[in-house]
């Protein structure tokens, strides 16, 4: 027989399965406050505090273009050792575009490689890796990794189609190359569509909608 205190457990588990919990930030050490903060604003990230109190605390927020959560660091902030955070993960449409992108005002790079063994992305000396994206171009496959300049380790990951479940709410691109990609990968495989059916499909605007819709929901895509 359940007791009340079972009943109170479970009515406060509903309750917090209702709740959403927001990951809006994290927070990297840093050595020098100002260097870390020229980093960031030459890779283009988007500044959007910076707060200095009597008292010494400092924070700044930057975040990374089309992100929904972003990075504090600061005076006072945190007693990590400067540029021990890793695997930080950033994660786009276009793993080539987007080395570019970061390479192009100064970032430290890395080529595009893919783990030849599970993990091998998290590794500092870049053991177990290949150069180039992944057999087959395979979602989730493809990385990058850069460092700021107190040696936090980023990690740029691809993705291009979703595991199920993985994604809940609008469908959204947050630039003009992600929204083209996405629409590079509904033709091809609009073209395989049209091959199964014979002839051109007058409907092709309606398949495209359903077919990333269901790509960025990571649900099963249409043939």
């Amino acid at each position: 027989m359940a007791t009340v205190k079972d009943e109170a457990h479970s009515n406060a588990a509903q309750s917090a399965a209702t709740i959403n919990l927001k990951l809006e930030a994290v927070v990297i050490p840093v050595a020098d406050v100002d260097r870390a903060k020229q980093f960031y604003t030459v890779l283009g990230w988007r500044l959007d505090a910076d707060f200095a109190f009597d008292n010494g605390f400092r924070i700044i927020q930057f975040t990374p273009p089309g992100s929904e959560c972003s990075v504090q660091f600061g005076d006072h902030v945190t007693s990590a050792r400067p540029g021990s955070a890793e695997g930080l993960y950033l994660v786009v449409s276009d793993i080539e575009a987007a080395r570019r992108n970061l390479a192009n005002p100064g970032a430290n790079v890395s080529e595009v490689f893919h783990p030849l063994v599970p993990g091998a992305q998290f590794r500092a000396d870049g053991s177990d890796r290949a150069g180039g994206r992944a057999s087959g171009n395979n979602s989730y496959g493809s990385f990058a990794t850069f460092s700021d300049v107190d040696g936090n380790r980023w990690l740029v990951q691809e993705v291009t189609t979703r595991l199920p479940g993985r994604v809940s709410g609008e469908t959204k691109y947050v630039s003009v190359g992600e929204l083209a990609n996405a629409l590079r990968r509904a033709e091809a495989a609009h073209g395989e569509h049209e091959k199964l059916l014979g002839h051109r499909d007058e409907n092709w605007p309606e398949w495209y909608a359903e077919y990333m819709v269901r790509e960025m929901a990571g649900e099963e895509l249409p043939r």
